[in-house]
């Protein structure tokens, strides 16, 4: 594991963890500071182009793209500068107005015109020299990740004698007296170097040194990771934000602790005068591959937790991760061994053969580690899956099942090119299976950290949420949502740098490696556009990660943004439908752009799609504006009672192209978009929720209607859904052949509540009217009979 992966992994760690030193503010710089700021961009450019002549090696090669990295920005900065500059002197410039015709101005006007007009030529020139600096040294940047590229495509596509090829055998044996005097060599002058020292050193000092390194690496860093979480749990709010900020702090004490302690035992050597000269560059390595093995064990430790499960991040059991702990102490102990070996191999002048034996041991390894890792994870998922146990993560996410699938394969890919000859393309694969799963680990917990940090300041019943609440009046809803997005926009920008991260053993990031997947194949051209199979895999990839950020996107609005918002359920489906296209169109739109396709060729297909949408497509087209309209204009909300035609249910969903309507026998009535928006509708809740109930009964004309009035407002009164406010009423609405007709109302809170407590109410009226000895009926009716030999009109009253 290349060391240089650790520092950037480090950084990141404490960039999280250390607070951020405030922004000064940027004051006006004299044209003569930015006109030395070009001047040193232009020298740095120039060593960087004469530096690239020569033979340079890969650190070289990173240096010198920082420094012609470096010059750019400074030369942007200084055009920036002189811009701002440039539009004060143009506004003086203004201020003067023209020359008019005929008229001579003063003296002193026209020496300030002169002295504006060199001004403005001078920052014009500055200006023009910086951008095209910038120009030169962005081209320096290409040229060196182009060859950075190029010198990584030849150390993977280098074959070598295959292991299985006797020629492999006889060179390493051929190889062995040789590299046997060299290790005899260095191990003995280094050795004799050692005795000498001994003499003439302090052998006491570099014993302390000794015992404090042990003392680091052991008790110290035990009694740390106690003290740390003792004092989470008595000081930090909150068991989300104790248990991350406790793997962090592990992920802190197991790498720091370790390093120092290799810097204890190397730097007390040298000031003892006990080091050998010779073992100088293996003890330097001995200092970092303990710092890297402390690391993979802390991030192993950190995550899995096995003797704390409250403790745990990673929902899984604790035999789960009982069986998974001791391959992280394998993989840091292989970390460890490469490290040295590496080292060694450099320190003596190892020959080709052993140093292509050493990669293939390496490669070996680092597959017999995967391997297993990925035989223990299959098994615990299928005791799992036998278990039924939803808890598990290694059991239930499918994420997981891709991403194994996808180690196998490239571990036999690895297998077979080794098999092959191609020594460095094996090597190369295996260590980007396990760089890539410690980015993983690692960013994992540092997005968890970031999540309970900014959920946990960010909380309405937290101190800073109170204090924002009563001292700026911020409402608590509002306090939730920034804790919610500052968590977005925190795992958002880790999620950036993990991947910067994985793809930085390809000397590359993400814009370089899909600008380079077009040149893997040259196609043909249509229309100015470049169809081959590595433009079209480029915008597959492309349109899968923009999907895939979509619904990660969603996920988080749908999950955790909405919820904590004062919206209803209706504006929420409106917010999240409304969101999803958007996100999809943007997805689409960039995946079109990956493939050269511009904004003008998209609206000249988008014009070629209205022809058929003016033909074939009408009703869907209706269906989406009709839908876009409901959205937007919210005639009907989720869980409103309506009536279309003869069907009234509630709505359950509202689409772009339908909406679906829950109908009282529990089946759903799905109606198009465009019938809602042409055609009449009866929203029962649009404007008010409450429901009406409603009595209609006849009486004999001599019953008296006050008793009758009183025996109604009891019955309302004793049915709990009625409401009091607005009171019920009873009318008398007409006398009709001897009756009294009553027309009664009553409320209640919802729609869906009228029916039952009309029922119920009726169930009154009825035992109390029978007690009263009170006749009712409804209002009556003239039939009449038409046919001989009938001999008059008979009116029938019938109650219904």
């Amino acid at each position: 594991m290349p060391i240089r992966h650790l520092r950037l992994l480090l950084s990141l760690l404490l960039l999280l963890i250390l607070p951020l030193p405030l922004a000064a503010q940027v004051q006006p710089v004299p044209m003569v500071a930015l006109s030395a700021q070009l001047n040193q961009a232009d020298a740095d450019i120039k060593a960087v182009d004469t530096a690239l002549d020569t033979r340079i090696d890969s650190d070289q090669r990173r240096a010198l793209r920082a420094r012609a990295a470096a010059a750019q920005g400074s030369a942007n900065d200084a055009v920036a500068g002189l811009e701002q500059q440039l539009a004060l002197v143009d506004a003086r410039i203004a201020g003067l107005g023209p020359v008019a015709a005929g008229v001579v101005e003063t003296a002193d006007i026209r020496l300030q015109r002169s002295r504006l007009a060199q001004q403005r030529s001078a920052l014009d020139s500055g200006a023009k020299r910086g951008r095209l600096l910038a120009v030169e040294a962005g081209q320096l940047v290409t040229e060196i990740d182009q060859s950075q590229a190029q010198q990584l495509g030849q150390r993977v596509s280098t074959r070598v004698y295959s292991p299985v090829e006797p020629d492999f055998w006889r060179a390493v044996f051929a190889a062995v007296p040789r590299d046997t005097r060299r290790v005899m060599r260095f191990v003995e002058g280094g050795a004799d170097q050692a005795r000498a020292n001994l003499k003439t050193g302090r052998p006491v000092l570099a014993l302390l040194g000794l015992l404090a390194a042990l003392a680091l690496l052991f008790p110290v860093r035990v009694a740390a990771r106690k003290a740390g979480q003792k004092f989470l749990i008595e000081g930090a709010p909150g068991h989300r934000l104790r248990r991350s900020a406790n793997a962090l702090w592990r992920l802190v004490i197991g790498t720091l602790l370790p390093w120092l302690s290799g810097m204890t035992l190397v730097q007390t050597l040298r000031w003892s005068g006990m080091e050998p000269p010779m073992w100088s560059g293996l003890l330097d390595s001995l200092a970092q591959a303990v710092g890297l093995c402390g690391f993979i064990g802390a991030l192993g430790g950190a995550l899995l937790m096995r003797h704390q499960p409250s403790w745990r991040l990673l929902p899984i059991s604790t035999e789960t991760a009982e069986r998974m702990r001791p391959w992280t102490w394998l993989l840091a102990t292989l970390a460890l061994i490469t490290v040295l070996l590496d080292a060694f191999n450099l320190a003596i002048g190892v020959s080709t053969a052993m140093h292509v034996l050493a990669e293939v041991a390496e490669t070996l390894l680092h597959c017999v580690l995967a391997g297993g890792v990925l035989l223990t994870i299959g098994r615990i998922r299928a005791a799992g899956a036998a278990e039924a146990d939803p808890d598990n993560l290694v059991v239930t996410r499918a994420g997981l099942t891709l991403a194994t699938l996808a180690a196998w394969l490239v571990l036999g890919i690895a297998l077979v090119a080794l098999l092959l000859g191609y020594v460095s393309l094996s090597l190369f694969l295996v260590r980007t299976v396990t760089w890539t799963a410690i980015v993983a680990a690692t960013t994992y917990i540092l997005m968890i950290g970031a999540d309970d940090v900014a959920t946990s300041l960010f909380l309405r019943t937290s101190r800073l949420g109170v204090g924002l609440t009563h001292g700026l009046g911020l409402r608590g809803s509002a306090v939730d949502q920034f804790g919610l997005l500052l968590s977005a926009v925190l795992r958002l920008v880790l999620v950036m740098v993990a991947v910067g991260l994985t793809l930085s053993p390809f000397g590359a990031d993400i814009g370089s490696i899909f600008g380079r997947m077009g040149t893997l194949a040259q196609g043909v051209e249509l229309g100015g556009v470049s169809i081959s199979p590595g433009t079209i895999l480029r915008g597959v990839i492309v349109l899968f990660v923009g999907l895939t950020l979509v619904r990660l996107f969603m996920g988080w609005l749908e999950g955790r943004y909405l919820p904590v918002t004062d919206l209803d359920g209706s504006a929420r489906n409106s917010v999240s439908l409304v969101a999803r296209y958007v996100g999809v169109l943007l997805a689409g739109l960039w995946a079109l752009a990956s493939l050269g396709i511009g904004m003008e060729r998209i609206a000249l297909l988008l014009s070629a799609l209205s022809v058929g949408i003016g033909f074939g497509l009408q009703a869907i087209t209706q269906n989406f504006v009709s839908g876009l309209i409901l959205l937007a204009e919210r005639p009907i909300k989720i869980g409103d009672l309506v009536r279309v035609g003869a069907d009234e249910g509630d709505v359950r969903r509202i689409s772009v192209r339908s909406t679906e309507i829950e109908l009282a026998d529990h089946s759903t009535l799905i109606v198009p978009n465009s019938e809602l928006i042409t055609k009449s509708v009866l929203n029962k809740t649009l404007a008010n929720a409450m429901g009406r109930v409603q009595l209609q009964f006849s009486v004999p004309l001599g019953t008296d209607p006050a008793q009758v009035r009183g025996i109604v407002f009891e019955a309302f009164a004793a049915e709990p859904a009625v409401l009091a406010e607005p009171a019920p009423k009873a009318f008398i609405d007409s006398i009709v052949d001897g009756r009294i007709l009553f027309n009664c109302f009553a409320h209640v809170a919802t729609q869906r509540d009228a029916y039952g407590a009309r029922s119920n109410v009726l169930m009154t009226l009825l035992g109390r009217f029978n007690e009263e000895g009170v006749e009712i009926g409804t209002v009556a009716q003239r039939l009449e009979l038409v046919g001989a030999p009938l001999p008059a009109t008979a009116t029938v009253a019938a109650a219904t």
